[in-house]
C-alpha cells in the first residue's frame, strides 16, 4: 500500500490542478461583471470632451473590444502585472495592494488563529459538560456572536472597551503598536469562533456515542486518554470542513471591519474602486482575494485529509 506521505502529496497534487481553473473561472466572471456594470472609470471627470474621453480611453486600452482586453489582462496577470490604477494614476495597482495586503492578511490570519483557539476548547467544554451551566452559558453566548453582524458588533466592541473603559483604541492605525489590532480581529473572530464552538460540541457529542468509544469505556480507559486518542481526531472532521467557508467569511468580513475600524488595508481600495469604476484596482482585489482563499481553502483540503484516511484514497 502507498505511504502516507505519497498519499497526501497525490491529494495536495489533485487539490493544486484544480485551483487554476477555479481561479480563471473567477477571473473571468468577475471581468464580465466589472466591465458591464453600468458607468465607466471617466463618467466621474469634470467636463471631459469626446476627444480627450476617447485618447483616454485609447490609452488604457478601453477602446478594444471586450474580448481583446481579456486576453490581454490575462496575459499581464501571467506576468505579475496587474496593470496601472485607472483613477489614482501614479500608481500601479500591485503597488497599492502591497501597500494593504500586509494589514489585511495578519488580520484576516489573526482572526482565523482566535477562532480556533476560542471556538474549539470551548465546544469540547460544552460537550463534556453536556446540558450543565457551562454548556448553556457557551451555546447561548455563541448563539449571540453569531446573530450579531460584525457592523453591530464593531460598534459595540468600540464602545465598551475604547470608549466607556478606555482601555482600546477604537479606530486608526500605528505600526509596531498591536493594540489597534485586539477589537478588530475579536469583531472577525467572535462569529467564526461561535459557529466553531456549535460544531465542535455537536460532532463531539455523536463521536462519544459511537460502539468504539463504549469499547474502549469498557476496557477501563480514562475519559482523558479517550477524548484525546479516539474522540477528537474524528469529531474535528467537520470542523476543519468549515474552515473553508470561515475563510471566506473573514475575508468578506475585513472588508466591512477595516471601514469600521478606519485600518489602511485593502478593503477601502476594494470599495473606493468599485466606486470609481476603476476596472484594474477591482480585478486586482478580486484575484488577490480569490488566490488567497483558495490557498487556505487547500490547506483546509489537506488538513481534512490529514484527518480522515478515506478522503486519501478517494
Amino acid at each position: 500500500m502507498p505511504s502516507l506521505k505519497s498519499r497526501m502529496l497525490k491529494l495536495a497534487l489533485r487539490r493544486i490542478a484544480g485551483l487554476v481553473p477555479t481561479l480563471l473561472v473567477i477571473i473571468t466572471l468577475s471581468f464580465a461583471i466589472v466591465r458591464l456594470a453600468p458607468g465607466g472609470p471617466f463618467d466621474q471627470e469634470q467636463a471631459l470632451s469626446a476627444p480627450v474621453r476617447a485618447n483616454l480611453e485609447r490609452l488604457y486600452g478601453l477602446d478594444r473590444p471586450l474580448a481583446v482586453q481579456y486576453v490581454r489582462y490575462v496575459r499581464g496577470l501571467l506576468h505579475g502585472d496587474f496593470g496601472p490604477s485607472l483613477r489614482q494614476r501614479d500608481f500601479m495597482v500591485s503597488e497599492l495592494i502591497g501597500q494593504g495586503l500586509p494589514l489585511s492578511a495578519t488580520l484576516g490570519l489573526a482572526a482565523i488563529l482566535l477562532a480556533v483557539l476560542l471556538g474549539i476548547p470551548a465546544g469540547v467544554a460544552a460537550a463534556l459538560w453536556r446540558n450543565r451551566a457551562a454548556d448553556l452559558s457557551i451555546s447561548t453566548v455563541a448563539a449571540f456572536c453569531i446573530a450579531l453582524p460584525s457592523f453591530v458588533t464593531g460598534p459595540l466592541l468600540a464602545l465598551l472597551f475604547g470608549l466607556h473603559l478606555h482601555w482600546l483604541p477604537v479606530a486608526g492605525w500605528e505600526r509596531a503598536a498591536p493594540r489597534y489590532f485586539v477589537l478588530p480581529v475579536l469583531t472577525l473572530a467572535l462569529p467564526v469562533a461561535a459557529y466553531l464552538a456549535r460544531l465542535t460540541r455537536a460532532s463531539l457529542l455523536e463521536v462519544l456515542r459511537t460502539a468504539y468509544v463504549r469499547s474502549a469505556r469498557a476496557r477501563g480507559l480514562g475519559s482523558p486518554r479517550i477524548l484525546w486518542r479516539h474522540a477528537l481526531r474524528p469529531a474535528l472532521l467537520p470542523v476543519v470542513s468549515y474552515l473553508g467557508p470561515a475563510v471566506a467569511f473573514v475575508v468578506t468580513g475585513s472588508l466591512v471591519v477595516e471601514t469600521v475600524f478606519g485600518l489602511p488595508g485593502t478593503g477601502r481600495f476594494l470599495v473606493q474602486g468599485a466606486i470609481d469604476r476603476d476596472y484594474p484596482l477591482v480585478m486586482g482585489m478580486i484575484v488577490v482575494y480569490g488566490a488567497l482563499t483558495l490557498m487556505l481553502n487547500l490547506i483546509a483540503d489537506l488538513l481534512y485529509g490529514w484527518l480522515d484516511p478515506g478522503a486519501r484514497h478517494e
